[in-house]
């Protein structure tokens, strides 16, 4: 017992110790969340005597998961069974496995990303703005609304027709036994709501429930835990409303803000001791967040002591920004600090460029997070599509992908005609194909094609029944049957491109080796719930934005753009309390040194503009001057809202009117301006 405690201090012991009922606990910026989470479900398992299989812990990227699972391991060496920690999504997906066969689903389905998922619309629609769509749709989800539901929700015809395109998408995954990301939460939520055993049966396996990063769950997440807490109220949040920045995507501040009025008797306890950040980075941070007014309240307390003060970086354009950048880092360099433990952040994406070739200017390696993945270039995702048909013949998505590659003579429109024959027999194209007589076939494609495809369908069973008897073996019969590298041969990027289908083929055999008992299904959907943050890694500095730096730490951090209308992003839809927590959380992943950057002028979309000094400046107390007070809104454009007087409406526009802001609110037809003071989001 002595030794989960030894680590910590008394508001973490504290917070350890309180194992009923539900718990919050506030935990600043580098104040040891992951410790006292870790040291918790010890005390559950080791003091208590918990078993390891009645928890649950869950996360939202896969990299504080597997950090987690690593350090819960090496607490609790003696295991023999691990507890179940993971992210939201990998908690769906095996609750799936399980389940899903109550909806009239059968259990090897398919995890599709979000460019499979934008394919399949595109095909469906290629009128409306496909990212539109796609977030449409991800919205209707996660309020639960089904085809028809949104479909009587949509007041204009432009939403009558994502409507549309949401019913053909919904019946193209289940006819493909296909699921979304969305659908990994929604799905289960959806189970447990219609099975009331389920969810008792559910919540009494998992009677110790413990979630990071609380201030991230949406409303769906939320209804989840409610439904896991059926028989219990053992809640556990882990969770900092300072660093609530993901309201673009869905995530409810009030989530946290009002856990206490969710779950009744909550316990509260506030970690503030921050083990991570010299002292004048931490004033910096305390000084900008007490801003904001819809906030718990809590302080940044130093215990690394003083430190160097935080730098103002003045330019006059963004190119002198990134020479004067470059300069700092190669002095930093020279003095002994490794390339990895310097970052350069930044609100806005664009704002990378010029950076980017101030470096390359300097001879300084980077590593943009957030550009393309690995898992998201082309022949990649030629090799995933592969496995995805050799897993299920009925993926008409992923096999329309390789029916042509390597090439066997067919074109889009053979395909399409190949398509629609197989729709109308009611079959995959696989089955169709496979069960065709051959003179069917060469009324769809010319007669020396049908061979071929035949002989691609027999092949494809082929390797098949080979990853069913040996999965290790798996990668190099698939190489050897079909050939794959010869599809970039001549290529002027040919080698780059063979050096990633290296890689993937090493990646495979890794996994296999060290999970020999898994199947192809199950390396799939670990591709498929790979993050943004799993590519921080190796030697060289790192750039990204603020979004994708959250839980990260590094000892020197630059951050640019700290204008007016880049950090914060001020106009239609802003949100400036969500703004100055993205500040916050930029200042708070220093250590050591923290810089800031401002420019007199940018050049931004097309042209040169003049900007203003952010007044994040003057809130953290770097410089004087007047404040900028003024109210903000939480609403933007798309939002269901609702008047006293002229009932339900849906925002189509967001403006400023003096120290207000002003609604366009379309109510059943009719457009009104309304002050935000008088409207009640939905």
């Amino acid at each position: 017992m002595e030794k989960i405690f030894e680590k910590l201090n008394d508001e973490q012991s504290d917070a350890v110790k309180q194992t009923e009922g539900p718990v919050l606990i506030l935990a600043g910026a580098g104040s040891g969340k992951t410790t006292t989470i870790i040291s918790r479900l010890a005390y559950l398992i080791k003091e208590v005597g918990i078993p390891a299989s009645n928890t649950l812990t869950l996360t939202f990227t896969n990299k504080a998961a597997k950090e987690m699972r690593e350090r819960a391991l090496d607490m609790m060496p003696e295991l023999s069974y691990p507890p179940l920690l993971c992210t939201f999504h990998k908690f769906g997906l095996l609750f799936l496995k399980f389940n899903i066969h109550l909806l009239g689903r059968k259990n090897n389905f398919v995890v599709i990303d979000t460019d499979d998922k934008k394919r399949i619309i595109k095909k469906i629609n290629n009128t409306l703005p496909t990212p539109l769509i796609a977030s449409e749709i991800s919205r209707y989800k996660n309020s639960l609304l089904t085809p028809n539901d949104a479909y009587k929700q949509s007041e204009l015809f432009n939403y009558q027709q994502i409507a549309k395109v949401y019913e053909e998408y919904e019946s193209y995954l289940n006819e493909n036994n296909l699921v979304d990301f969305d659908d990994l939460i929604a799905l289960t939520y959806k189970l447990l709501n219609e099975n009331p055993e389920l969810a008792n049966a559910t919540s009494q396996k998992y009677q110790y429930i413990m979630i990071d990063e609380y201030q991230d769950t949406n409303e769906l997440q939320l209804k989840l835990l409610q439904k896991l807490c059926a028989t219990h109220t053992n809640l556990c949040v882990v969770g900092d409303d300072d660093q609530s920045i993901y309201g673009w995507r869905g995530a409810h501040i009030r989530n946290i803000m009002e856990f206490d009025q969710d779950f009744a008797g909550t316990s509260v306890f506030k970690l503030q001791n921050n083990y991570r950040s010299l002292e004048p980075i931490l004033k910096v941070a305390n000084a900008l967040i007490e801003h904001n007014r819809s906030r718990l309240g809590k302080t940044l307390l130093p215990t690394r002591g003083r430190g160097e003060d935080v730098v103002t970086l003045n330019s006059q354009d963004e190119n002198e920004e990134a020479r004067k950048i470059a300069t700092k880092i190669n002095k930093l360099m020279d003095s002994g600090v490794s390339a990895q433990d310097i970052a350069i952040l930044y609100r806005v994406n664009v704002l990378s460029r010029s950076i980017e070739d101030g470096l390359n200017r300097a001879g300084i390696g980077y590593k943009l997070v957030g550009g393309q993945r690995f898992y998201d270039r082309a022949e990649v995702k030629d090799l995933i599509s592969y496995i995805r048909v050799i897993t299920n013949y009925h993926d008409d998505f992923s096999f329309k992908r390789i029916i042509n590659k390597p090439k066997r003579g067919l074109g889009k429109a053979s395909v399409d005609k190949i398509e629609l024959a197989a729709h109308a027999a009611e079959k995959s194209i696989f089955e169709f194909i496979k069960s065709s007589t051959i003179a069917s076939l060469e009324a769809l494609v010319r007669k020396k094609n049908t061979k071929t495809i035949r002989e691609f369908i027999k092949d494809i069973e082929s390797v098949s029944q080979v990853a069913k008897e040996s999965t290790y073996e798996f990668i190099d019969t698939l190489e050897d049957t079909f050939h794959l590298k010869d599809i970039y041969k001549g290529q002027v990027d040919e080698q780059d491109r063979i050096l990633n289908m290296d890689e993937f083929y090493a990646l495979f055999r890794d996994f296999i080796k060290n999970s020999p008992e898994s199947g192809l299904d199950e390396f799939l959907n670990e591709l498929t719930l790979q993050s943004e943050q799993d590519q921080v890694e190796g030697e060289s500095i790192y750039m990204m934005s603020i979004h994708a730096s959250k839980g990260l730490e590094f000892k020197h951090v630059f951050i640019i753009g700290l204008e007016e209308g880049f950090l914060p992003l001020v106009g239609e839809g802003s949100d400036l309390e969500e703004e100055r927590r993205l500040g916050y959380v930029s200042f708070t992943r220093a250590k050591d040194t923290l810089t800031l950057s401002h420019v007199g002028s940018r050049f931004y979309k097309g042209r040169r503009s003049d900007l203003e000094k952010s007044r994040f400046f003057n809130e953290a107390g770097l410089c004087q001057g007047s404040l900028k007070i003024e109210k903000n809104t939480a609403f933007k454009k798309g939002d269901l809202v609702r008047h006293k007087i002229f009932g339900t409406g849906r925002i189509i526009g967001v403006a400023k009117s003096g120290k207000e802001f002003k609604l366009k609110i379309n109510f059943a037809g009719t457009k009104k301006d309304i002050l935000a003071s008088f409207i009640e989001k939905l």
